[in-house]
């Protein structure tokens, strides 16, 4: 039994408390019942039931601790006769229940600090384009956010963002790209037979190939021709790996287009793929061929840079599932190429990526490095990566062939994430046909990434191109246009049409958001300072910060709005033509997951024309673009088109430039 005296000194401190405290509504029921008296009257009330068994349960219990107001002590005395439950909904939530009645006791001291903080909140929520709250709503949220939504924001960051990159932990929720059936009206040239997706492409035979006397010539085959000069015994792979690497060395001081050279990993692989020829086993055309992987694309004992300075010393232990594909089929690695920082532009930790067919400009495009390589010669083809523009950009400037392939047509395991409904890995060559053997070797599902699929890709080489119905929008590449027309394509003119107007700013919506989850220790860290243009996306990072998740979800609902309408514009084709670089039509492409492929079409003089003329050029391409999972449609047509054109064969001249020209040191 608790002593007297402690028992009027714990009544006095409740009373004196109750002035500070705010309760909860009760019910019209229970105010009916409650006594009337003064706070005096109530404390010797106390005093005289001392002995009684509800007043040291009520003091024992977590609601006498509590400030409860004089009401509250009040009605549970008047109320002796029922058996109580009573609960305590304050700082965490914490319920005790009894059997019949339930009393709500809600500490709400008003502080300066959480005045300030709904004065604060009220205000910023004209970011979020939210000012709709009265005050007592913001107060509402300011507690609400403190209480509950902050611990659970922290948690889940212990859980999951205590890596950048975004290589562990992947979002449950999965973009999937593929139209079902997708019947179009002219799909004749489809097989009445279930695809399968793990069935190889049958590629056709080169003819004869001889050996050029040359490196410089041999460094310009297509991956198909350097295949049969291996294949027959003309040339080895370590002769190969020794002229790429030479080049490699020769050409990046002024494209600075190479983080790390994988010299002592190239010969190594080079010399397997040489012994396994020698004992009668072809893995393929990609047997021996050396080439190039993004430096987003981890490859274990070797730096994986992601172009940051942040991260230029980060060696990842895990093979990324696109290099395991491509050693598994015999190729050899000779370099991490550049990826601009954090995959957002050319611009990385070592310089800037220069452009081989016009030095004194850059690539543009994030996977400035595999561009810049394959069409200077430097690897005979490369793998690099788009979130928004990084493939068909750099493509176009530096007048490669590349497939942007259908989301989720090639896995992205051990690969930088930016976005995971957008992100996609491509091959970036010299031409269409190496494009075809590229995907069919890279393309397949992993396990670890979720939105990877199985696409049943028709194969390209055996597409009848004749019962095909191709638009071409007015940016189209008329010469592409009309060669296609001249081997049979039926084409008409076409125009994109869909209701929604915002279309690029959906993109980035998505796409910042998405990175912001992947590198939020790096921002709450302040790593963004060094960041290598504080223009990029230090500034759109912190502005995603201010995305509420409501809008996010809008974004994707319209997203989803315009990937209903743009399925209905294949009603009556099954590809169309048109720019490859202009940003509305990448924006679209890329949240709708349609493939293309970027085609050099010519060349024109450069703007900044030297007196005395300059072998600079600057290049002119086009896009062939498809409905998902078709891009084999894409692929046939542009493989028609250059079996007819000789401007994939070309070869920019490098730091082969006229006297008034300076190279760049």
């Amino acid at each position: 039994m608790i002593p007297s005296f402690q028992l009027f000194y714990s009544c006095l401190i409740t009373l004196r408390r109750a002035k500070h405290t705010s309760t909860l509504p009760l019910t019209a029921t229970n105010q009916a019942r409650m006594p009337r008296g003064s706070p005096f009257a109530i404390l010797l009330l106390l005093f005289v039931l001392l002995s009684s068994s509800l007043v040291p349960r009520l003091l024992a219990s977590p609601l006498g601790s509590m400030a409860c107001s004089a009401k509250r002590i009040q009605s549970l005395l008047s109320n002796r006769a029922q058996n109580y439950s009573y609960t305590q909904n304050c700082h965490y939530h914490k319920i005790w229940k009894d059997k019949k009645l339930v009393i709500l006791v809600k500490q709400e001291v008003e502080t300066e600090e959480m005045i300030s903080d709904a004065v604060a909140l009220k205000k910023a929520l004209k970011f979020f384009d939210a000012q709709f709250f009265n005050d007592s709503k913001v107060k509402e949220m300011a507690k609400g956010a403190e209480e509950f939504n902050i611990p659970a924001f922290r948690e889940n960051r212990e859980l999951v963002a205590s890596e950048d990159g975004g290589l562990k932990n992947p979002s449950v929720l999965v973009f999937d790209s593929s139209w079902g059936e997708n019947k179009q009206k002219n799909n004749s040239f489809i097989q009445n037979k279930a695809l399968d997706a793990s069935e190889k492409f049958n590629y056709p035979s080169h003819g004869e190939v001889k050996r050029p006397s040359k490196d410089e010539d041999i460094a310009f085959m297509t991956v198909t021709e350097l295949g049969k000069l291996l294949e027959t015994k003309q040339i080895t792979s370590v002769e190969l790996t020794d002229i790429y690497l030479k080049r490699l060395k020769r050409y990046n001081p002024v494209l600075e287009a190479v983080v790390t050279l994988t010299e002592e990993l190239a010969y190594e692989q080079a010399k397997q793929a040489d012994e396994l020829l020698a004992e009668g086993n072809y893995l393929g055309p990609l047997h021996g061929i050396p080439y190039g992987l993004k430096d987003i694309i981890a490859v274990p004992h070797y730096h994986t840079t992601w172009g940051s300075t942040t991260f230029k010393d980060q060696v990842l232990d895990t093979e990324a599932w696109v290099y395991k594909k491509l050693k598994a089929a015999g190729a050899v690695l000779v370099a991490k190429l550049v990826s601009g920082s954090l995959a957002y532009d050319d611009i990385w930790f070592g310089g800037r990526t220069r452009n081989p067919w016009n030095i004194l400009e850059f690539t543009t495009g994030s996977s400035a490095g595999p561009a810049a390589s394959t069409s200077a010669g430097l690897v005979p083809f490369a793998i690099g990566s788009e979130t928004a523009g990084s493939l068909t950009y750099p493509a176009a400037r530096c007048g490669i062939t590349c497939l942007r392939p259908t989301f989720g047509t090639v896995a992205r395991t051990g690969v930088m994430s930016i976005s995971e409904s957008l992100d996609k890995l491509g091959p970036m060559c010299r031409s269409a046909s190496d494009c075809a053997i590229l995907i069919d070797a890279i393309r397949g599902k992993d396990e670890n990434d979720l939105s990877s699929r199985d696409v049943a890709l028709q194969d390209p080489f055996q597409v009848g191109i004749s019962k095909l119905t191709v638009g071409y929008l007015e940016s189209a590449d008329m010469e592409v246009v009309d060669v296609l027309s001249s081997k049979g394509v039926k084409i008409v003119p076409f125009k994109l049409n869909y209701t929604v107007g915002s279309v690029q700013s959906i993109l980035n919506i998505t796409m910042d958001v998405d990175m912001l989850a992947h590198f939020d220790r790096w921002q709450r860290e302040g790593l963004d300072d060094q960041f290598e243009a504080q223009d990029q996306w230090p500034v759109e990072l912190r502005r995603a910060r201010l995305v509420p998740a409501v809008d996010y979800i809008q974004a994707q609902r319209a997203r989803g709005k315009l990937i209903r309408e743009v399925k209905d514009n294949f009603k009556e084709i099954d590809a169309f033509i048109g720019n490859a670089t202009d940003w509305e039509l990448v924006c679209l492409g890329n949240l709708v997951g349609l493939p293309v492929v970027v085609v050099p079409t010519g060349f024109k003089p450069v703007e900044d024309l030297p007196e005395g003329g300059t072998s600079r050029r600057t290049t002119i391409t086009t896009g062939i673009y498809a409905p998902p999972d078709h891009d084999h449609i894409a692929l046939a047509l542009a493989m028609a088109y250059q079996s007819v054109t000789n401007h994939h064969k070309q070869r920019p001249p490098v730091d082969d430039v006229s006297p008034g020209d300076q190279v760049p040191s």
